[in-house]
């Protein structure tokens, strides 16, 4: 697990924070200075924080449990998809469902609704309606898809939510808070990094910014995984071993973040 250097940040733009008026006072221990009106973020911090916030999450993937991928504003919609998907790992990158952690059951009782509608359509059921009717349901099935598609498969609490502009997806960051979820995220200047578990001081508006970060937490993920898989595997052999008796090993290499 990599982290990028200061450089590789500069180049991003990950120094950029908010105009000098538009600030928060307690990110003042990760301003380094103040250009033309615009905050300077100190990206020496920015490197160490960033390992912290990645060791954090390769410990959670190492447990089996999953990392929620979180970023709604349009900079971050398609680097949240495509780096959620890379580490296998759920998303919502459109509007945050308010209750989506702290209503939890209401939620999987409109994916279920989601997946039966799915099942309808994959059995060519939806064929043998109005056509009428039908395009009503596949408008149906399309928004459910955009709205939860990302994490219609994940049917227990992540182990932590990573999010990209904690301002932007505030709820998200409220909900997690006080079901005890931990949070890692992006922190720009004009953020509250004590609402924030891991914060990772970087700009949250540079679409190079955030696939930098972004691709960093995905890569933790998937260390992670790799080392609960090699678990897995050893502790199965271990049995084999003890019983005398050979041992399925379904899904040894795979990884289910739901599965205790």
């Amino acid at each position: 697990m990599e982290n990028p250097s200061v450089k590789e940040l500069l180049e991003a733009g990950a120094h950029f924070g908010h105009h000098t008026s538009y600030w928060h006072p307690k990110m003042k221990r990760y301003i380094f200075a103040q250009r033309n009106g615009i905050h300077i973020i100190d990206l020496d911090q920015t490197v160490q924080m960033l390992q912290t916030a990645c060791m954090f999450v390769r410990d959670i993937a190492a447990r089996g449990q999953s990392v929620l991928f979180v970023g709604t504003k349009r900079q971050a919609q398609q680097v949240v998809e495509e780096e959620a998907k890379r580490c296998g790992m759920y998303y919502v990158n459109q509007r945050w469902l308010g209750g989506m952690l702290t209503n939890f059951g209401n939620i999987q009782a409109r994916i279920d609704y989601l997946v039966r509608l799915e099942d309808r359509k994959d059995k060519g059921e939806l064929d043998l309606l109005s056509k009428k009717e039908r395009s009503r349901l596949e408008k149906k099935l399309a928004h459910l898809n955009d709205q939860m598609g990302g994490f219609k498969e994940m049917t227990s609490f992540p182990g932590a939510i990573f999010i990209t502009d904690p301002l932007k997806d505030k709820i998200a960051v409220s909900e997690a808070r006080k079901i005890g979820i931990p949070v890692v995220s992006i922190a720009d200047s004009n953020c509250n990094p004590d609402q924030i578990d891991y914060p990772i001081p970087a700009n949250d508006d540079a679409i190079k910014a955030i696939r930098l970060v972004s691709s960093k937490i995905a890569d933790a993920v998937i260390e992670g995984r790799g080392l609960f898989a090699s678990e897995q595997v050893d502790q199965a052999e271990q049995v084999a071993e003890e019983t005398g008796e050979p041992v399925e090993m379904l899904r040894s290499y795979s990884f289910n973040p739901d599965e205790d």
